[in-house]
């Protein structure tokens, strides 16, 4: 099995307490691939579109607490550093890219008057099985022109994120646990404090449909497809269509909430 450390990512202690190395001036930026999309941390003073580079995304770390139980545990996404990935028997490598090695989401800078605060709020909601760890980010801009839209380069953020490691007692090691169909059945009847597990798949891939160009997961877009065909076509554009309302309303409140809400 290969290593899952790299060089442009460096795990903290513990103690989670490190940050302030990689952020001198006391500010923050956190980047998020889940439930952070769309829920994003409070405080927030600037939302950034774009990608972290290395990894892949996948619905392989178990949930006891947010969208199932410690007796039905639910399935949320993790990121994997792409190395070890390939060392792996995954039925969806056909659907990654091979061109790149980019995993979109977004970053949020959280001002040094919040930090601390908005870094104690994220080790409790992310407790599960995640670690922080830091790695630099690549903001998203585009280019327009006559002859189109494109991407326009700009420097990397070192943004800190949080990872359920291979390591970590909520990785699914079992490979038939990491099947797409088991997955999708697992999410179809899922329930945790944070609502249901489909939910959570459906607000995912709305996210990432506002993300930016290249944003398509097609290991989500499958699951969610799997996950239609399980619950019924009504059913499903129901879920799907409240997904799509809940992120727009979570997105245009943003940083303004005050208020800290631990759920997903």
């Amino acid at each position: 099995m290969g290593s899952t450390k790299q060089e442009t990512e460096t795990q903290a202690p513990p103690d989670g307490r490190t940050w302030r190395q990689y952020f001198p001036e006391g500010d923050l930026w956190v980047f998020g691939y889940g439930s952070l999309i769309w829920k994003p941390p409070p405080h927030y003073d600037q939302r950034v579109p774009g990608y972290i580079e290395r990894y892949v995304r996948r619905f392989w770390q178990a949930s006891t607490d947010h969208r199932g139980t410690p007796e039905l545990p639910g399935r949320v996404v993790t990121v994997i550093e792409r190395g070890f990935w390939e060392t792996l028997d995954d039925p969806h490598a056909a659907l990654e890219p091979t061109s790149t090695n980019r995993v979109w989401g977004a970053a949020y800078h959280i001002p040094s008057s919040h930090a601390e605060e908005v870094h104690d709020y994220l080790d409790v909601r992310e407790i599960d099985g995640y670690s922080v760890h830091y790695t630099p980010f690549h903001p998203f801009t585009t280019n327009s022109s006559t002859s189109g839209t494109s991407e326009e380069p700009s420097s990397p953020i070192t943004c800190m994120v949080y990872i359920g490691q291979p390591t970590n007692p909520q990785f699914l090691r079992d490979a038939a646990r990491r099947e797409p169909q088991d997955v999708a059945e697992v999410i179809s009847r899922g329930h945790g404090q944070s609502g249901k597990n489909t939910e959570y798949l459906y607000l995912l891939e709305k996210a990432l449909e506002g993300v930016g160009l290249g944003s398509a997961d097609g290991h989500v877009t499958d699951l969610v497809k799997r996950v239609r065909e399980i619950e019924g076509r009504g059913e499903a554009e129901r879920e799907e269509e409240k997904a799509e309302r809940d992120v727009r309303l979570s997105l245009s409140e943003g940083g303004k909430r005050e208020d800290v809400d631990l759920t997903e």
